[in-house]
């Protein structure tokens, strides 16, 4: 299957088990892999044949800015249920990079949904 692919959008989002982590916006890498069918864009070179991904970045911003989550297993949860909602994908991955942990690069969630 085709891919289109947002790897490592920076977001500002307001996550943490306690309320005092979430009291202050803390910086995530957000990576989609939208999987869909682009021989039709490929040919035709139409806008109207793909998944416009600016469209997706902002929609994964307004999901983040949109109310506070406890878990970015829920971010990732509700970014993939939205994408696959929209019909841009027939099937998802969505991962959320968070640097939370001393002495780590990163601690991240992945999920893979389908339709």
């Amino acid at each position: 299957m085709d891919k289109i692919v947002i790897k490592d959008l920076e977001v500002d989002a307001h996550v943490g088990v306690t309320a005092v982590e979430r009291t202050q916006p803390q910086r995530l890498l957000i990576t989609v892999e939208l999987e869909r069918d682009l021989a039709e864009a490929g040919r035709s070179d139409s806008e109207a044949a793909t998944t416009r991904y600016d469209v997706v970045a902002d929609m994964i911003h307004k999901i983040v800015h949109d109310r506070p989550y406890k878990l970015i297993e829920a971010l990732v949860a509700e970014i993939a249920e939205t994408i696959l909602t929209r019909k841009l994908a027939v099937a998802v991955m969505v991962e959320a990079k968070k640097f939370s942990i001393p002495r780590s690069q990163y601690v991240s969630v992945q999920i893979h949904r389908t339709q």
